[in-house]
């Protein structure tokens, strides 16, 4: 018969063994109901939208369905998506004012939505978007309140005797004249010539595509900052010219070179206070040649020696005149095949 500290010599050492082995075929099964759960579990995202005009907020509470199997029922969770917000507004960063002339066409959603995703990631971003249309559009403002996007939504259309035919050289006044020249009436009237926001007004047309560095960039602007912009005038790229001083003194330009201004209207910005200052400066609604409607504003505000070059000099591409494809749609037909309902 074996003796009491024989029976506790066995016990102290089978103890641990059994605690050990326990524990270890917990841990391994656990992954396994883990992993069965995750496959009975489906979501489907979901848009919270709840907001208005500028900065908003989103949320909502998760809601659940339930569904029966042969044996039992499982638990489906509904989870709800919110976009992601742009960065806490500073109170030390000038404003940047975006201003974006649209007009309606197949791809117009396609093109906003690109551009808003980048501009989410811009701090103290103002987007002004002004639409060539009677009216504002469902479309655009629906979009706009999704972004969360702190903008500002107007309109004004191009009367059609004013709009640019097939023919370069009819000299009917460019897209978006009217829009942005509606945009710098709405901001000389929102903010007074005394106005000590410091802000930054920047010309950004739907159809290019932006490097969130550009932004940093010409947050420093004093009067106008300038930089190169690729796949402009047939040229890999336009820029100016800068000397070794940092100064510019002319143009890298094919298409008349010699323009006071031969700029792209994505390659400069100017400070709000000179904007505000100047109240003469528009873009000119006539007499204007083709390719002269950004020297038409600059040279109301400065001349060549004012112009701050950005991007090290002028030495990097920091903005893509990309233009999207204009989609083939040969197989809608006269009447339409698929539903003209559908937004898109």
């Amino acid at each position: 018969m074996p003796k009491r500290r024989d029976i506790l010599a066995i016990v102290l050492i089978v103890l641990p063994w059994t605690l050990l082995i326990t524990v270890w075929h917990q841990s391994a099964i656990a992954p396994l109901l883990a992993i069965r759960k995750e496959r009975l579990s489906v979501h489907h995202p979901q848009l919270s939208d709840e907001g208005a005009e500028g900065r908003r907020e989103t949320g909502g509470q998760d809601s659940k369905e339930y569904c029966a199997s042969d044996k039992d029922i499982v638990e489906v969770v509904r989870t709800e998506y919110v976009y992601t917000r742009p960065p806490p507004w500073s109170d030390v960063l000038p404003t940047i004012h975006i201003i974006t002339p649209t007009y309606s066409r197949p791809v117009q959603k396609a093109e906003l939505t690109r551009i808003a995703n980048t501009f989410l990631h811009v701090p103290n971003l103002h987007w002004i978007l002004i639409e060539d249309s009677q009216r504002r559009t469902p479309l655009v403002t629906s979009l706009l309140r999704e972004t969360g996007l702190n903008y500002t939504h107007l309109n004004v259309e191009t009367p059609k005797s004013f709009k640019i035919r097939g023919d370069t050289r009819d000299p009917r006044i460019p897209r978006g004249t009217m829009q942005r020249n509606l945009a710098l009436r709405w901001l000389r009237e929102t903010f007074k010539n005394n106005n000590s926001q410091p802000g930054i007004v920047y010309f950004a047309d739907d159809d290019n595509s932006y490097s969130l560095e550009l932004f940093e960039e010409m947050r420093s602007t004093r009067k106008v900052s300038v930089w190169p912009v690729a796949f402009v005038g047939g040229l890999r790229y336009e820029s100016p010219k800068v000397n070794a001083a940092g100064k510019v003194y002319g143009w890298k330009a094919v298409f008349d070179p010699h323009r006071p201004f031969a700029i792209d209207m994505a390659g400069f910005a100017i400070n709000l206070k000179l904007i505000l200052s100047k109240p003469q400066a528009y873009f000119k609604l006539r007499g204007v040649k083709g390719g002269y409607q950004e020297s038409s504003l600059l040279r109301e505000l400065v001349t060549l020696n004012d112009l701050e070059p950005k991007a090290a000099n002028c030495t990097k591409i920091l903005v893509w005149h990309t233009r999207t494809e204009k989609p083939i749609l040969v197989n809608e037909g006269k009447k339409g095949f698929t539903d003209p309902n559908m937004e898109i």
